[in-house]
């Protein structure tokens, strides 16, 4: 039985196209699955859509459009944005199906039923493009504390969950699982700022909209979006509140990892849980709140003028070097920043001179010497160790970097190896080596010492630069692409035939290709 590995995004409102801030998230996530598939996990990696709520009954007015014909538009671009960043999903769920919604109704009636929801009135204030409520003291002059948009009063009839029974139990648990929020800081936020000074009751009803899963014991009352929203984690492994849940459910939950934006950290970490608690089922291994992907300076926003999509930055620069740059630049616990000029740098810098030239000159030496059979090492010497042990132990470190979420980390021990291989050449000379018929055996050393390098590497490349992985076990004519065989520096066959050598990846002109962005009017950063 392999160990089974659940993790999750958060589902993406349907409110627009997603831009590559919030694309950022779902690459992260398919690296961390593809890299817990590769180590042997039975991986479930799911993703979706929110697509309820009144920002989305407002919109689809707005193009006059019913609401289900505009969810399904903006989920159809949702997917597709998805599948050209090569995302590795084994489901997208969509919060408008009919099963989800039933559960969701059976949800909040049972938590009605035992006394966790009650019914209220609420009077306050409400962002409609995040759909909180906030208090006087919580708004920033006059706006919202989430994203500094203008809030309104609102009173309606409404229920509410009592979060507040729950506080104390919450923040002991948070205290008794150190890691069940990372990274440190986003867990001393919610502590600190939310937790400490204790719980209000959460609105979890609405009456002034209609696009949602209705309360069906009291008309008029639509359920609101975070407990709809939420609840996909579970609804869609075939959870069910009559006792009956599926075997999916009972196989993967609870989740191993939530991975997040941290502006919806506070309702991952406080409502989420309570929730859970109040179902009497496991909380998640982990919520991991991620940084943002800042455009120069600033959040992207459409007011701003400074939006830009994966799509298009895949037209120019190709998947995995988009995928690159998203995961490698983007640090552990602080903003990234994102801009053309550092995306251009980047490819040229570590794509197409660190590993793009290393497979293409090491393929292109073998075809010349050896008319591109790869001979066995006989001739070993002193300063074939460094790079042999470097290659050995990047497995173990990759590991450790993987498993603290650090994927940037991650990469650059990936790289490591294919810097220390360019740095091999370097000392070696395989070009004087061919030069001297006596230097044939170590000459052929030297390059199965390359080969088996770049081959190592890209058994490792696999999870986060899928793509050039494949390209790289083309040309190198091998299908051993196990984590397995990373142990011995054996695991390229001898005697078998390389492929052609094709370039990885191209340097680009800067300027020519500013221009081009320029040209089309999309850079806007």
């Amino acid at each position: 039985m392999k160990e089974k590995f659940y993790i999750s995004t958060a589902i993406t409102y349907t409110s627009g196209k997603p831009h590559i801030g919030n694309t950022y998230e779902i690459v992260l996530a398919d690296a961390i699955a593809r890299y817990k598939r590769l180590m042997g996990y039975d991986v479930y990696f799911q993703t979706g859509t929110d697509e309820h709520g009144e920002k989305i009954e407002i919109k689809a007015k707005n193009e006059n459009k019913k609401p289900q014909e505009f969810v399904d538009e903006v989920a159809l671009e949702v997917r597709r944005i998805w599948d050209v960043m090569n995302t590795s999903y084994d489901r997208f769920v969509r919060t408008t199906a009919p099963a989800h919604e039933e559960e969701v109704a059976k949800i909040f009636k049972k938590l009605y039923e035992q006394g966790d929801i009650y019914k209220g009135e609420y009077e306050g204030l409400y962002c409609t493009p995040c759909e909180s409520f906030f208090t006087e003291t919580q708004a920033i002059d006059g706006k919202c504390p989430d994203c500094s948009r203008e809030v309104h009063k609102t009173k309606e009839e409404a229920y509410f969950l009592k979060l507040s029974n729950y506080s104390k139990r919450l923040e002991e648990y948070i205290e008794s699982h150190p890691d069940f929020i990372e990274p440190l800081s986003r867990k001393n936020e919610i502590v600190n700022n939310f937790i400490k000074p204790g719980l209000q009751d959460l609105c979890v009803s609405r009456t002034s909209f209609t696009w949602g899963v209705p309360v069906d014991f009291d008309s008029g009352h639509i359920v609101y979006v975070w407990i709809d929203a939420l609840s996909n984690y579970i609804t869609f492994l075939g959870y069910n509140t009559d006792g009956k849940s599926s075997e999916e459910f009972h196989k993967y939950w609870p989740a191993d990892i939530h991975l997040i934006g941290k502006d919806i950290l506070r309702f991952h970490t406080i409502y989420w849980p309570v929730m859970l608690m109040a179902l009497d089922l496991p909380l998640p291994k982990k919520i991991f709140g991620h940084p943002w992907l800042l455009c120069g300076n600033d959040k992207m926003s459409k007011s701003k003028g400074n939006i830009v999509y994966a799509d298009d930055l895949v037209s120019y620069f190709g998947v995995d070097a988009v995928r690159y740059y998203l995961l490698h630049e983007i640090p552990f616990s602080s903003d990234g920043t994102f801009t053309y000029e550092l995306l251009i740098e980047r490819i040229n810098s570590d794509l197409a001179n660190i590993l793009g030239n290393l497979v293409n000159r090491t393929i292109a030496m073998s075809k010349k010497y050896f008319d591109g059979v790869v001979k066995e090492p006989t001739v070993f010497e002193s300063i074939d160790n460094e790079l042999i042990n470097i290659v050995k132990e990047a497995p173990k470190k990759v590991e450790e970097k993987m498993n603290e979420y650090r994927i940037a980390d991650a990469i650059d021990e990936v790289f490591e190896i294919f810097r220390r291989s360019n740095k091999y050449i370097d000392e070696t000379m395989p070009w004087i080596l061919a030069k001297d018929p006596e230097k044939e055996e170590r000459l052929a050393t030297v390059l199965y010492n390359l080969l088996e390098s770049i081959r190592s590497g890209a058994v490792l490349l696999q999870a986060f630069l899928p793509e050039t992985a494949d390209k790289i076990f083309k040309q190198l004519n091998t299908e051993n692409r196990f984590i397995e065989s990373l142990t011995d520096f054996k695991g390229l066959d001898y005697g078998i035939i390389l492929n052609d050598p094709e370039p990885l990846f191209i340097r680009i002109d800067k300027d020519k290709k500013m221009a081009e962005i320029e040209e089309k009017g999309q850079n806007k950063l």
